[in-house]
């Protein structure tokens, strides 16, 4: 959430960055709210105060047997309209909030205007594509022929979008995700977290995915409680309405969860495969910070993510989001695109964002610096590292062999009992 008092000073900017957002939002309102709640502050204290002397005449009158009736009536009503005031205050205050809420984060300098992802620049391209002396195969006829994927008993069982796996791939599956949490945490220094996967509106809240995003979720039907679309909702919610130290600072922490998405708008889109599944497995990795340090800490994040993928020798691409396709939250993101060879074309597998205190502002997460009198309010900063089935499916395309068998990564085999293919 954007500082009202920015927000306030700074009406024509914010027009402009929702201008280039490709979104829209009553700054009129907001402004004329505003204006409305600071005089009604104002009114309500000179009340208050001609209330409080009153009480101190009030009480030298009895003293003296005078008669406060007169004095006494005009009070009642003076506290009559603080109360008429105060109900007003609050009804304004909810107004102002709720076009607070619904403001997204401004970009920051380095991002790139532009309307929708045909304007994301290409930041670096890793590795180049594998070339088949054969038409390759996309991951679910691949997957579906070793029997490792079966996505219609899935469908069966739950509905579209949902994956089953079994034997290789199963297994491939829980490979990838101890192998991604090993380098984050013995490599890197993250700290492993297991949260819940069920969380409440509060922390929803405080991340950015309510109230805007409500439909986009899963909401357990007779509990004020949501299945997590990403790991970044809980793990940023530990600390919610904490005062951290600033040696404490980087915090670090990654977390393996399944994450539920109800994909809302993306009807027809990759309907077919692990690139769009309303249930998902995905490694996180989650950053408090000092806001100076903050953009070294998101280039750190981007090289941790991308350190996945070179290891486990995927072609890839990075790419800056322009202000048309940054997410609601983020002040700059970095997407990292694998190589899907059956489309020709790079998927996106990780974004990496610095939310500055957009998040910490919502969740009232701080800091104290040290030798230093209050508090400010940290930076957040989140990534993926990586999504797991848009992993296996890259490793399944990448690496597939004429005869329909996977090539399994060098990195992974320690982790799969040395074997080198997962053959028909």
């Amino acid at each position: 959430m954007l500082e009202i008092k920015y927000v306030r000073n700074n009406l024509d900017k914010i027009k402009k960055v929702l201008s280039s957002r490709g979104m829209a939002a009553d700054m009129e309102s907001f402004d004329a709210c505003d204006t409305n709640r600071r005089s009604m502050l104002l009114e309500v204290e000179d009340l208050r105060h001609r209330r409080n002397v009153a009480s101190d005449k009030i009480a030298q009158m009895k003293k003296t047997g005078e008669n406060t009736d007169e004095i006494v009536s005009e009070m009642r009503d003076v506290s009559l309209k603080i109360k008429t005031i105060e109900k007003s205050l609050t009804e304004n205050e909810e107004t102002v909030k709720k076009i607070l809420m619904a403001l997204p984060n401004i970009p920051h300098d380095s991002v790139p205007e532009g309307k929708d992802s045909s304007a994301n620049p290409v930041e670096k391209t890793i590795a180049k594509p594998p070339v088949f002396d054969f038409e390759p195969q996309p991951h679910w006829t691949l997957g579906e022929n070793l029997g490792i994927l079966d996505f219609d008993r899935a469908s069966k069982i739950t509905g579209t979008r949902f994956p089953l796996y079994f034997g290789e791939g199963a297994r491939l599956e829980r490979v990838l995700i101890n192998f991604m949490l090993d380098i984050h945490t013995k490599k890197y220094g993250y700290k492993e977290v297991l949260p819940p996967f069920i969380v409440n509106r509060t922390a929803m809240t405080c991340t950015g995915q309510l109230p805007k995003f409500e439909e986009d979720l899963f909401k357990l039907e007779g509990w004020d409680y949501y299945m997590i679309p990403t790991a970044e909702v809980p793990v940023t919610n530990i600390h919610r309405n904490e005062i951290l130290e600033e040696e404490m600072l980087p915090i670090l922490y990654t977390a393996y969860t399944p994450c539920f998405r109800s994909e809302a708008g993306s009807y027809g889109k990759d309907t077919r495969g692990l690139i769009r599944q309303h249930q998902f497995n995905k490694v996180e990795l989650v950053k408090f910070t000092t806001p100076e340090n903050s953009y070294d800490e998101l280039e750190s994040l981007l090289d941790n993510a991308e350190s996945i993928l070179k290891l486990l020798e995927l072609p890839y691409q990075v790419v800056v989001l322009c202000s048309g396709d940054l997410g609601f939250s983020a002040a700059k993101t970095y997407d990292i695109e694998v190589w899907m060879p059956s489309q020709g074309m790079y998927r996106e597998i990780s974004s990496c964002s610095n939310f500055e205190s957009f998040q910490a502002r919502r969740a009232n997460i701080r800091f104290r610096r040290k030798g230093k009198k209050g508090s400010e309010l940290v930076h957040t900063l989140n990534g993926s590292g990586l999504a797991v089935g848009r992993t296996l499916a890259a490793i399944l395309e990448n690496n597939q062999q004429a005869d329909g068998s996977i090539l399994i990564p060098e990195a992974l085999r320690p982790y799969m009992d040395n074997k080198d293919l997962i053959s028909p």
